[in-house]
């Protein structure tokens, strides 16, 4: 999840485990900074763009290593401040703190390799996008009134803030299996049931739900909306060229990006270079991961220092598009 959410989630839990045995701006403070902590990875370069995103959300988001981290974390706040005697509730306050932030992570289809250092799996449910207001917002009006009232009610107002964004992860689960369920169910009836898929949200929300198809030489991308009227899902075919992979046999990068999104990718060889897109984050025809991996020369490719090249798309046409949607409008979508 984006960095604003990760930091009020981390404040909200350090206000709800320390309650009034500490001041709230301490808990908030230092619980938003455990929220915050394993997102520094991002700051560092590990050599080139593949290696970026791949290695994000690894060693500073595993389960383990910030477990060993929560209780050095305690002992020095509660040094720092004077609350030695507090040190097990801090204990608990940063480990719940740097604990559920990769957990949040999960919920996003990035990638998070959760099981470090005993496993690189990039784990992604993929029920949230990495930016949801209806998530954020209420922990951050929670957290605002925890801090600017001295009675019991801002320690409410915190709690239920958390309690609903528990819900509004588990309402994501749900209406992520809901769609899979009716994409499984098309498909198997037009004669695809072994085709691979995920489903994903659109941007901002949880009502519209993007639908990616991986076919033999091409990926189909379709929309699905909880306003929708009764309908298949009309999806939009985009070819590609999956045996490239077998032509970059040997690059590194190619072989990396075709594990860490699952089989989820486009390749294309565009003005003699090979392309490869990260399908599951963006929407047709704007992916911010895309990488230039390799340059042909005669019948062989060369390996370059891959570079992105990828974009963000239109938000200029694509929010107006989106909120139709929502609204259950039959819309194409920008291309």
């Amino acid at each position: 999840m984006d960095s604003l959410s990760q930091l009020v989630l981390g404040s909200a839990i350090g206000i709800a485990v320390m309650g009034r045995r500490t001041a709230v701006w301490k808990a908030a403070l230092w619980g938003g900074i455990a929220g915050t902590l394993p997102d520094l990875d991002a700051l560092l370069d590990f050599g080139d763009a593949v290696r970026n995103m791949t290695y994000h959300r690894a060693e500073s988001h595993g389960l383990f290593y910030l477990s060993l981290l929560a209780p050095l974390m305690a002992w020095a706040v509660s040094k720092l401040h004077g609350e030695t005697a507090l040190f097990k509730r801090w204990s608990l306050a940063l480990w719940l703190a740097l604990f559920t932030h990769p957990l949040l992570d999960w919920f996003t289809i990035y990638g998070t390799q959760l099981m470090q250092p005993f496993s690189e799996h990039p784990y992604g449910l993929g029920s949230m996008f990495i930016i949801d207001p209806i998530y954020t917002f209420p922990l951050l009006i929670g957290v605002i009134v925890a801090l600017s009232r001295k009675q019991f009610a801002g320690l409410r107002w915190n709690a239920l803030a958390l309690g609903f964004s528990c819900l509004y992860l588990a309402w994501s689960a749900i209406a992520q299996a809901h769609v899979e369920r009716i994409v499984r169910a098309q498909l198997t009836a037009q004669g695809q049931g072994s085709a691979k898929f995920f489903v994903t949200p659109a941007p901002l929300n949880t009502i519209v739900w993007r639908v990616v198809v991986m076919g033999e030489q091409s990926y189909s991308e379709g929309f699905y909306s909880f306003t929708d009227k009764s309908g298949p899902i009309k999806l939009d075919s985009f070819a590609h060229q999956p045996a490239l992979i077998n032509e970059l046999k040997g690059n590194w990068a190619a072989e990396r990006m075709a594990w860490f999104t699952h089989g989820f990718y486009s390749l294309r060889e565009v003005k003699g270079q090979a392309i490869l897109t990260d399908l599951r984050m963006g929407q047709e025809p704007g992916y911010v991961f895309q990488f230039a991996l390799a340059q042909r020369e005669g019948s062989a490719w060369k390996t370059i220092q891959p570079e992105q090249i990828g974009n963000r798309g239109d938000a200029a046409k694509a929010l107006p598009w989106l909120w139709a949607r929502i609204k259950g409008q039959d819309v194409p979508p920008p291309r």
